[in-house]
């Protein structure tokens, strides 16, 4: 019996120790909020135009449209490109500390069909958020 204080000493220390040191915790919040994240076929006046989970071979380019808010802290994410699971292009772009922030990123087709995705990555390639999409 005369271990048993000693034990729970040790388990809160244990504890407080994980819930302040933890990485983890610091992970789950990137320092904003994605409001919107879609695909579209074009971008005016900061917006996303032709908002769709399909696309035509023949189209130029897509765009992936992203609207942060709450932005903490100055930071930089990217937007990672992946056709058929194969990474295709890597754009990385600040986003500003402030209420609001939109920002996008762009893929030329050049006719290549099949399943596409983006993520949105922190720095540290934590995926905050993936969109999904196909190229016929």
């Amino acid at each position: 019996m005369k271990l048993f204080p000693l034990i729970i000493k040790i388990l809160i220390t244990m504890t407080a120790a994980l819930i302040f040191l933890s990485p983890v915790s610091a992970m789950d919040d990137p320092g904003f909020i994605i409001s919107r994240m879609v695909m579209c076929d074009s971008i005016s006046d900061r917006e996303p135009n032709g908002i769709a989970d399909t696309f035509s071979a023949e189209a130029e380019s897509v765009y992936c449209f992203l609207e942060a808010k709450n932005i903490e802290f100055d930071t930089e994410i990217s937007f990672v490109w992946y056709l058929e699971g194969q990474e295709k292009a890597r754009v990385s772009v600040p986003l500003q500390k402030g209420r609001r922030w939109r920002t996008y990123s762009s893929k030329k087709l050049a006719n290549m069909k099949g399943s596409w995705k983006v993520e949105l990555q922190e720095a540290s390639g934590i995926v905050l958020n993936t969109v999904s999409f196909q190229v016929q």
